[in-house]
């Protein structure tokens, strides 16, 4: 019991989270009451973000309110078609500069970064989703923003009254150091809602949620263990490589898995994930953790669409839906960049992407020259197995992020089995072109 404690309750982002449920049920509580004004809800969710931040960055939680600062600024100065361009790369380039101190640190200095820091990259992270998907609501016409205002000579006070839900929306704790992504509209339509709109969270829901937080966590001390007596990857042999691989990852998708729901949970308690009067216009609340999904499907792409699903739709929306050649390859790139260009993690993103084109056109073949049923459930089988060890291998690579541990990788047996998806992608692709 003690080590399932110490496993959980010492990582500190889960740390700070759990803090901050209390302050959500108030939140959602007081909302129900009707004890709110708006501009009173509005400042409860930034003041809780910004001590937050505070408590869990210290003082690099500036990095996070500086951007925060400039983005409402950037949309109150420029017009809704312009806006999205210029905050997209204030925040990309903001983000990057972050990134490469910790290569710096990482591979310079060859010094481990302070816990803070890596938490504030993690929010910057988050915060780049909310600042561009905001931006391209302003520039769709989804969202009405006093663009220019800042211009005009209105009172300090005005000016303020209105970066309010801005700032609210993109510091608000509840979505600070984790969660789904929630857009401004649904931010906007909760916050402003009348009392009838938020729903009294039900104790048996985060009951039930806690209790699959306590299963995922019991399962990672069972898997950490197995890891921890193994070889590891530099002194697996043969064979061995395989289940160091394989429960290696497991230990990643469990840790994946706890932190998901207990994001998702949090801001669910803080009443946002209500669908109550949802507007026909408005994207709901996807959570980020489809565990059935990812565990059962034997199709690399739709393992790619159903993992961290909301930030795999805002990808999409951000990158795939706005590019005419080679989408996919634009968009894992971009993911790549996004997480900090780390050697693991450019080589990881790159085999995925080849990955889910390979497996767009293995199943289409499959999907025409097997027929009968008995081949066709030995074909899901080992294209499951498949599908899983693949996803492990771009997962430690993504995870290992270093040569040195990218390279006992690359020579491990476990290269075989994206290799065996490359080869197929070689020869159906050359197939594909004959046939056309």
């Amino acid at each position: 019991m003690m080590d399932w404690l110490q496993l959980f309750f010492l990582d500190p982002v889960s740390l700070y989270q759990g803090a901050a449920f209390p302050f959500a049920l108030l939140f959602n509580h007081l909302c129900v009451m009707d004890s709110f004004s708006t501009q009173a809800r509005y400042l409860f969710l930034l003041a809780g973000g910004g001590a937050l931040a505070v408590a869990a960055m210290g003082a690099f939680a500036v990095l996070v309110f500086i951007p925060a600062l400039c983005t409402v600024v950037l949309i109150h100065s420029l017009g809704p078609q312009d806006v999205h361009r210029p905050t997209f790369l204030f925040q990309m380039t903001w983000q990057t500069l972050c990134h490469l101190g910790l290569h710096y640190m990482e591979y310079y200095l060859q010094e481990a970064p302070s816990t803070r820091f890596c938490i504030t990259l993690s929010s910057l992270m988050l915060l780049t989703q909310k600042i561009t998907s905001l931006s391209l609501d302003i520039r769709e016409g989804k969202v009405v923003a006093p663009s220019g205002r800042i211009l005009n000579k209105n009172s300090l006070f005005e000016h303020l009254h209105a970066a309010l839900p801005y700032l609210s929306y993109l510091l608000f704790f509840p979505a600070l150091l984790g969660g789904p992504l929630c857009s401004f509209q649904r931010f906007q339509a909760r916050v402003e809602g009348s009392s009838s709109l938020w729903s009294r969270h039900s104790f048996w829901a985060l009951t039930w949620r806690a209790l699959q937080i306590l299963g995922l966590e019991s399962l990672k001390v069972i898997v950490s263990g197995v890891v921890g007596v193994g070889a590891g990857l530099g002194g697996c042999r043969q064979l061995q490589c395989v289940f160091v691989l394989w429960s290696t990852a497991g230990l990643f998708k469990l840790t994946y898995y706890s932190h998901w729901l207990l994001d998702d949970a949090l801001l669910r308690a803080a009443g946002f994930g209500s669908e109550l009067g949802r507007s026909p216009g408005e994207e709901g609340l996807l959570p980020d953790a489809d565990i059935w999904t990812l565990e059962t499907t034997h199709r690399i792409a739709l393992f790619a669409r159903k993992w961290n699903q909301s930030t795999a739709r805002w990808l999409r929306r951000l990158v795939f839906q706005q590019r005419r050649t080679w989408p996919l390859l634009q968009t894992f790139l971009f993911s790549a960049w996004w997480h900090g260009l780390h050697p693991g993690q450019v080589f990881g993103f790159l085999c995925w992407a080849v990955m889910v084109e390979a497996d767009y056109l293995i199943h289409a073949f499959a999907s025409v020259f097997i027929s009968s049923w008995p081949m066709r459930l030995l074909y899901r089988a080992l294209a499951w197995a498949h599908t899983q060890l693949i996803i492990a291998y771009i997962m430690l690579a993504v995870e290992a992020r270093s040569l040195s541990s990218l390279w006992l990788l690359w020579n491990s047996y476990s290269s075989v089995f994206p290799t065996v998806y490359c080869i197929l992608l070689l020869l159906l692709a050359k197939r594909k072109h004959k046939c056309n």
